[in-house]
């Protein structure tokens, strides 16, 4: 039989671009305030932003961050690079100077793409970074660098030319991300090409999403936002971009685009369930929430389902799984089952889940161990750290060190972060069990648990809460609610009441801050 190796070349982050943009060429692609784009537009634009790349010396792997609110430019950010040969890096826009310059060197950028509201950030990095060549804002803007240029002014005087899939193969690095974890060494999941094929693909089967899709974007679309993207423009949707999130313009937002979808981390969605705004709110169009990041007390869920709607769909995953991993469907989610809502629902299509244990052996229904995943979607490695690929990838799967339980009708349950569990007394506590049964409490918004050190326990449990406006809160109570659900052992030693967490840059919690005042001066995070 003759061979023919070329026929068998994998589909491409480009090919799939270049697919999307095509088919609808006279729809609204994106919208944002009085701007919209065609898909027309939209190809015609990333096109020249390709040849703007190119002309400016992008060379074949070279690594392109992208700091920006939301702002239909931002996609291109993420996808000229590809297109032309390199790599795409998100940088956060709530991130520190020193997570940047981190990021820029250490993922070796030679491009930054800002939005002018990062002119003085872009400036600082490009000062301090030897990785940094040129600095390109998308707009004008006074950096205070020479070697800054307005992309945006570029790519209307670049020629016009056809959108090209690009050079990478299924292998090639697309997306350089950094990992939303919060201890440890910053770590940069390297994502090939079909990656983010499988997780299109994915995405486009495994989350419970309408069609076509009307997507208001209100969380940054550079991380887990931006993976419904791609999706929402091949199943010929719209895609409107909010620059932040404020829980009132989300909700106004809504009628006045008739959009269909969103995606919320748990924390806005606190915040939309405690906004008096939601009680006059228009929602008939909304078909999905999909949410996801960090675990959504099933009590606060089970609310929203009763003021918001059968809108929600849970997703669960990993930036090294490629944003593939669980969902939990919208008739999944049962109001009155609060332990169905604490799953993360069944895994999603193109990739392998299973729960082992230390020796990478099945652990039985019911019984806890790790979450592993495999599939084309994962990651081929963390950038220039072999020994903890190694450590991760140890027995041929991805060890996402999430503890959970399975059970006899195939839904996960995550029990908490191998490195988030308490030791108290010999005993192993889970805090996500504890903030579960806090915020049961009618007058709880949301709850963070951690361990501290303590003489007698080596680690004491303890709880910071956010009390629901205008609540009065007893820490006692709270106490006893969690000895009377979960036990002694469970029970936090002390309850503290403060007006908000400090959060993430992907919304989830920050327990390496919150424990920061309690550890300082012990020298180890374990007592």
């Amino acid at each position: 039989m003759t061979e023919h190796p070329h026929l068998r070349r994998d589909v491409t982050f480009g090919d799939l671009v270049a697919c999307a943009l095509s088919r609808f060429p006279d729809r609204v692609a994106f919208r944002q305030d009085a701007t919209e784009w065609t898909y027309r537009q939209t190809a015609d634009l990333l096109a020249r932003w390709v040849t703007v790349l190119q002309q400016s010396g992008l060379r074949a792997g070279d690594g392109v961050g992208v700091l920006s609110p939301n702002r239909p430019e931002v996609w291109l950010g993420q996808a000229a690079p590809v297109l032309a040969g390199g790599r795409y890096t998100a940088l956060h826009p709530l991130g520190s100077l020193a997570d940047h310059l981190y990021a820029c060197n250490e993922a070796e950028l030679r491009f930054l793409i800002v939005d002018p509201a990062f002119a003085h950030r872009a400036s600082d990095l490009a000062a301090a970074s030897d990785a940094v060549r040129r600095v390109f804002t998308m707009g004008p803007c006074e950096i205070g660098d020479a070697r800054a240029r307005d992309i945006v002014a570029l790519a209307e005087q670049a020629p016009r030319s056809r959108l090209e899939p690009g050079p990478h193969t299924a292998e090639d690095v697309a997306w350089l991300l950094y990992t939303g974890g919060t201890t440890g060494v910053p770590k940069a999941a390297m994502l090939p090409d079909r990656a983010i094929v499988q997780m299109v693909q994915s995405v486009s089967l495994g989350w419970d999403l309408p069609r076509p899709m009307r997507y208001l974007a209100c969380a940054p679309i550079t991380h887990a936002a931006g993976c419904l993207i791609l999706p929402a423009l091949l199943s010929g949707g719209t895609i409107t971009l909010q620059r932040g999130f404020d829980p009132e313009a989300w909700l106004r937002a809504i009628p006045e685009v008739g959009a269909n979808l969103s995606l919320l981390v748990p924390t806005m969605i606190y915040a939309v369930l405690d906004h008096p705004a939601l009680a006059e709110a228009d929602l008939s169009s909304l078909e999905t929430v999909m949410y996801g990041a960090s675990p959504m007390s099933p009590t606060r869920m089970a609310e929203a389902l009763e003021r918001i709607g059968q809108v929600f769909c849970q997703l669960y995953a990993q930036t090294e799984s490629g944003a593939i991993g669980t969902s939990l469907w919208r008739a999944d989610h049962d109001k009155d089952d609060l332990a169905r809502l604490a799953t993360c629902g069944k895994p999603m299509p193109g990739v392998r889940v299973a729960i082992l244990d230390d020796d990478g052996q099945p652990v039985p229904d019911g019984e806890t161990g790790e979450i592993c995943i495999q599939g084309r979607s994962v990651m081929l490695g963390y950038y220039q750290q072999p020994e903890l690929t190694a450590e991760t990838f140890r027995g041929g799967w991805l060890r996402t060190g999430d503890v959970a339980v399975q059970d006899d009708q195939g839904f996960f349950t995550i029990v908490d972060r191998k490195k988030d569990m308490i030791v108290s007394g010999g005993f192993n506590v889970f805090p996500r069990e504890i903030e579960d049964v806090l915020s049961t409490h009618p007058g709880v918004s949301s709850a963070a648990v951690i361990g501290v050190p303590d003489d007698k326990w080596g680690e004491a449990v303890k709880a910071l809460v956010v009390p629901r406006p205008d609540a009065d809160l007893d820490p006692r109570e709270l106490i006893a609610l969690v000895k009377d659900k979960k036990g002694p052992i469970y029970a936090p030693k002390s309850v503290e009441l403060v007006e908000e967490l400090p959060l993430t840059p992907v919304g989830k919690p920050d327990k390496k801050v919150l424990r920061a005042r309690y550890w300082e001066g012990e020298g180890r995070l374990v007592h």
